[in-house]
């Protein structure tokens, strides 16, 4: 059964990729292992091909199939996420990105249903660490749309750290009380993470992250497919280029990805490109591979020195091992460069599967807390809603083993589970747009990039008129690789209408304003008045990435009536 409690309402990890997708779960004997898909094996290609106006098929037939209908075949729609105006159109039907995301996680429960030895219900989603609130938010909405229960979503690199660290963090394995620091470099299909951790007994902390969730080894793939239609004009230059056609070129990018994962374990491949009725074969080395992406790697090491440097602002001086984690750090010169750069030896971890298993183990200390919680505030020893660190250690103890005789487990083995500290930080700077003294907008930072979570920050600000019954702001997420006052550098994701001022107050009145973000980095905002300190007002609050309650309802019918076909 999966999180190794039968019966309690198990918590699956799911890694919703770019590329690849996959789900996982805490086996019976303690350990995260991948559940296999009907045909036995373990990653779904994100891919979505739209065959009528409710049907559609998904995974590697999609992508088979996708040749000879380019423009029904939906890929990469990860990279869209939070992006509210994005609609990928056909068969007469329009679909969001979560509405798309939701059909590719309906068919990965389905096809790991039978393996999985129940029903899949609760999970946790992975997400880059540089996603954003709007990419988050659009991340749960689509598992809610697969009809999915999303606990939490976690970052992919924090997970793929959990995955390595699984015996650490037990506090059983014979590194277990030594303390490391590890930098996960997460290069997968769409996105790259650069995260620094820090692993010690029952204590994961991130320290600093950095990344870009629009390069991803698709970018590769795309380079090389260029320089193999570039090849093709030069043999034939009569001939229409493959890339202006969509079947042409999504059959090119096809091959270039095979040629990129060959290239990794050979020094040369042979790539026959056919189109418009000619051939040529073009031979590719790993050498003029690395050439024409070199432009490519060089941007992840400048997140890379840019995530260093953010922990050594932190105090955190060393790097003792870099992990590689996602399919396209199997690429040699991912290793090669990053061991220069940082000299210390870059080592592949379990990179198609670590995201997942990660996710399986923090979904398993969810469950456990879960029940663990139930349990004290049944018999009065935990007030609803606190943690559980809260309780008095005794309770939490005798807690433990109750749930242990009641599943079959160690109450010892529960007891480390839910001890695990697993501390993240903010993936960019959030604020607030706010005039200053001499009447200028400039945009007013409270959250900061890499800010341990949760994080609370209030600031306090003046109205502009007297009896002034309501106030507008509007959020602003970090644009850049930096904070800046500068409204167009910023991002503007929500609009939030406070409201409930009470009357009679002249201009400049006091509103205090609280921004507050939890472990999954979606951020909320709460107000009050000097004049009703004794209670909140009222905040209503619209992001621009939100579908309406009318659009979601319309997406949750859609996406219910939609048929997955086997082909």
């Amino acid at each position: 059964m999966a999180s190794g409690v039968p019966g309690s309402g198990a918590v699956f990890g799911i890694d919703l990729g770019t590329t690849y997708s996959c789900l996982a779960q805490v086996g019976p004997d303690g350990m995260p292992e991948v559940v296999r898909l009907l045909d036995g094996s373990r990653t779904l290609p994100s891919v979505v091909l739209f065959v009528g106006a409710d049907d559609y098929v998904t995974g590697e037939p999609a992508r088979v199939l996708a040749r000879a209908q380019p423009d029904d075949v939906c890929t990469l729609v990860k990279r869209r996420m939070g992006e509210g105006e994005w609609r990928f159109v056909s068969h007469g039907r329009s679909w969001s990105a979560p509405a798309v995301s939701s059909l590719i996680l309906k068919a990965l429960v389905s096809e790991t249903g039978f393996s999985a030895g129940g029903p899949i219900r609760d999970v946790v989603i992975t997400v880059p660490a540089y996603f954003g609130d709007e990419e988050r938010r659009a991340t749960k909405l689509a598992g809610e749309y697969a009809g999915l229960n999303v606990l939490d979503v976690i970052n992919e690199p924090t997970a793929a750290a959990l995955s390595y660290g699984f015996a650490r963090l037990d506090g059983a394995g014979p590194a277990a009380g030594a303390e490391e620091v590890a930098l996960v470099f997460d290069l997968g299909g769409g996105t790259v993470d650069v995260t620094v951790v820090e692993l010690a007994d029952r204590r994961l902390a991130v320290v600093a992250i950095d990344g870009d969730h629009e390069l991803g080894g698709a970018d590769w793939d795309e380079k090389l497919a260029m320089h193999l239609a570039r090849t093709f004009a030069a043999a034939h230059p009569d001939a229409e280029d493959p890339l202006d056609d969509s079947a042409g070129g999504q059959a090119l990018v096809l091959a270039a990805e095979r040629a990129k994962r060959d290239l990794t374990d050979r020094d040369s491949v042979v790539v026959p490109v056919e189109h418009d009725g000619r051939q040529v074969d073009v031979t590719v080395t790993r050498e003029e591979f690395e050439r024409l992406t070199a432009g490519l790697l060089d941007r992840t090491l400048e997140l890379t020195r840019s995530a260093v440097a953010a922990a050594r602002a932190r105090g955190v001086q060393r790097i003792d091992r870099v992990l590689l984690v996602g399919g396209s750090s199997r690429m040699p010169a991912v290793a090669r460069r990053l061991r220069d750069e940082l000299g210390v030896p870059a080592e592949l971890h379990d990179p198609d599967l670590a995201v997942a298993r990660g996710a399986a183990v923090y979904g398993r200390k969810k469950s456990l807390e879960r029940l663990l919680a139930a349990d004290l505030v049944t018999r009065g020893q935990l007030l609803d809603g606190n943690p559980i660190d809260l309780a008095a250690p005794e309770d939490v103890e005798a807690a433990c083993r109750r749930l242990a005789d009641a599943f079959g487990l160690r109450a010892e083995e529960i007891r480390r589970t839910v001890e695990v500290q697993v501390l993240n930080v903010c993936s960019r700077g959030f604020g607030v747009l706010a005039l200053d003294r001499y009447g200028e907008m400039g945009s007013v930072f409270l959250v900061h990039r890499n800010d341990r979570l949760p994080v609370a920050v209030r600031r306090s600000f003046g109205t502009i008129r007297d009896d002034q019954d309501i106030v507008t702001l509007r959020v602003v997420e970090q644009g850049g690789g930096a904070e800046s006052e500068r409204p167009e550098d910023g991002k503007i994701i929500a609009e939030a209408s406070i409201t409930g001022i009470p009357p009679g107050y002249p201009a400049g009145s006091e509103i205090q304003v609280t921004l507050w973000m939890g472990f999954d980095g979606i951020l909320l905002l709460t107000a009050a008045h000097e004049g009703m300190a004794d209670r909140p007002l009222t905040v209503q609050v619209e992001t621009s990435a939100a579908l309406s309650q009318a659009d979601v309802a319309r997406e949750r019918e859609q996406v219910g009536r939609a048929h997955r076909r086997q082909p």
